[in-house]
């Protein structure tokens, strides 16, 4: 937004005033951002986006997930999806985790078809990942879109400030709270591992020799820790189980009713039932969420709507990628 200066002539300020609250609004995301420019580009996300899950049902909670990641580094503005050497792609959280990439070509390719240089690939990712939930049996809601993709991809921001499956949960919560997300919205964001898979590398901490004692993490299942046991042992870290056992491609609230009997799969999971850390609050919204289907639906909706609003650029800053993989 640019600068205003103040003005000593009443009417003048007055003028200056709304010229410049126009440009503030002007700025904001909203619903019918493309209703003129693009007015077909949700039909075409939505199409591109259920061929990808006849293909795959995971890949739903692979996009939902690449919109997460994007938006806690440089804010929701596509730079996960760079290449290069300072690719987000090549940071700890996302190497050989990170996913769905050739899907958002795809998205990419028959958007541009319609709309040549309209859509942004951070809104790409918005909208894929409401129709992933929603295919997924989730809610639905309005996505608020006019996101521009920046410049620049952070990978030593993708190390540092991504949640990580074995932080504690307080870290994770700072790490919320630096991108002006709370407590609530760590607990049903979190919920969205209702649908997906996690790689054995993600969770052999809790297997084998959990702090040390040579024995399983005492929280979690004892019947999956032998099952998931077998399944890791020997491996290479990349075999994958469904993070919510029972209800992997339903999104629901199942995945909190799991936490109530210690059958989270990472401890980031189960940590925000069973955590000795006195996280009093992450308990209590667990404990609501699996009994109130409907407050973990509501919650959610509200909590991605609220981390799709991070810090996007919009106006005339970035641009509108050709191509997401690189900036133009």
């Amino acid at each position: 937004m640019k600068a205003c200066s103040f003005v000593s002539h009443p009417s003048l300020l007055i003028i200056l005033i709304v010229s410049c609250l126009g440009v503030e609004v002007r700025a904001q995301l909203t619903t019918d951002f493309y209703a003129t420019s693009c007015p077909t580009v949700f039909t075409v996300v939505r199409r591109e986006v259920i061929k990808a899950l006849m293909n795959e049902m995971r890949m739903g909670a692979s996009l939902l997930r690449l919109h997460f990641h994007d938006c806690f580094v440089n804010g929701c503005d596509g730079s996960v999806l760079l290449d290069g050497s300072n690719s987000e792609k090549l940071a700890f959280p996302n190497r050989n985790s990170a996913r769905g990439f050739d899907v958002v070509d795809a998205i990419k390719t028959a958007v541009e078809n319609a709309c040549s240089g309209t859509v942004s690939c951070a809104d790409i990712l918005a909208i894929a990942a409401r129709d992933s939930v929603v295919l997924s049996g989730g809610p639905a809601w309005q996505v608020l879109v006019g996101r521009r993709d920046g410049l620049v991809a952070n990978q030593s921001g993708a190390n540092s400030g991504l949640p990580a499956p074995t932080d504690p949960i307080n870290t994770i919560i700072a790490k919320f709270n630096a991108v002006g997300l709370d407590t609530t919205d760590v607990v049903s964001l979190s919920g969205g591992h209702t649908i997906g898979r996690a790689r054995c590398a993600t969770f052999t901490n809790r297997l084998f020799n959990f702090s040390g004692t040579g024995a399983a993490d005492p929280t979690m299942d004892s019947t999956m820790a032998s099952e998931l046991q077998t399944l890791c042992r020997g491996g290479d870290g990349n075999a994958t189980t469904v993070l919510d056992h029972n209800s992997a491609d339903v999104f629901d609230n199942h995945y909190f009713i799991n936490l109530l009997n210690q059958k989270g799969v990472l401890s980031s999971d189960q940590g925000l039932f069973s955590s000795d850390e006195g996280v009093a609050a992450t308990k209590a919204l667990v404990q609501t969420y699996s009994s109130n289907g409907n407050q973990f639906l509501k919650d959610f909706v509200t909590s991605i709507i609220k981390m799709g609003n991070i810090r996007p650029l919009t106006g005339s800053s970035g641009e509108i990628r050709k191509n997401c993989r690189v900036v133009n």
